[in-house]
C-alpha cells in the first residue's frame, strides 16, 4: 500500500526495493526556502542495518502489511523473547534484535503490542508506564526538600534514573518506559 512520506511515524514498516525497514524516527522539515522533506531514519529488518533517507513530503513510498496485536510477554531464553497470543495462545519468538532496549522494561505477564509480518516480529510496543523496586540509592538527607535535586537510583530491572531525594531503597516507583525517568511512587 502506497502511502505519503509525511504520513510515516515511529515504528511503521517500508518496504524498500524488496527489504523490509522499520521506522526509527520520522522528522518532516519545512525549511524557509525550497520543498518541505521527510527525515526517515530506518533499520532493516533483516539484518539490522541502519539507513536514513529524505523523501520529498509528497513522494510515496510502499508501506508493508504487517499485523499489529497485542500479545503476552511470558519469559527470556537462549531462542530470544517468548510472547503469548492471549487469544488464540499462539506463541512467537522475537530476536533480541527486534526487543533492543525494550528488554529492561519486560516483565513477566506484561502485555505488550508486537507487530508482525507473515508471523515474524519485527517491532514492539510497550506500555507508557511500568513499575520497578528502588535496589539501590544514596540515603536521604534530613531536611532536604522535594523540590530540591534528585539523586541516582538503580532499579530491580538493572537501569538507573534519577528520584527525588525521599525516595529509598524498597520503594516502588513507577518510570516512562520511553526513557527511564521517574514519574511517581508506585502506588500499593
Amino acid at each position: 500500500m502506497k502511502v505519503i512520506a509525511s504520513s510515516l511515524r515511529k515504528g511503521n514498516v517500508v518496504d524498500l526495493e524488496g527489504k523490509l525497514y522499520v521506522v526509527l524516527q520520522a522528522q518532516n522539515i519545512h525549511p524557509g526556502k525550497g520543498t518541505p522533506v521527510t527525515q526517515l531514519d530506518m533499520r532493516r529488518i533483516s539484518d539490522g542495518v541502519k539507513i536514513s533517507e529524505r523523501y520529498r513530503t509528497t513522494e510515496t513510498v510502499e508501506r508493508a502489511e504487517v499485523d499489529d496485536r497485542e500479545y503476552t510477554f511470558l519469559y527470556q531464553d537462549g531462542e530470544g523473547f517468548h510472547f503469548m497470543n492471549p487469544q488464540t495462545y499462539d506463541q512467537l519468538v522475537a530476536s533480541p534484535d527486534v526487543i533492543g532496549d525494550a528488554h529492561y522494561y519486560l516483565q513477566d505477564g506484561m502485555a505488550v503490542h508486537l507487530s508482525t509480518h507473515e508471523g515474524v516480529p519485527i517491532s514492539i510496543d510497550l506500555p507508557r508506564l511500568a513499575t520497578f523496586e528502588v535496589v539501590d540509592t544514596e540515603p536521604s538527607v534530613k531536611g532536604q526538600t522535594a523540590s530540591s535535586s534528585y539523586k541516582p537510583a538503580i532499579l530491580s530491572n538493572g537501569l538507573k534514573t534519577q528520584v527525588p531525594p525521599y525516595i529509598t531503597v524498597g520503594t516502588k516507583i513507577v518510570v516512562l518506559t520511553e526513557d527511564g525517568s521517574y514519574q511517581e511512587r508506585a502506588k500499593d
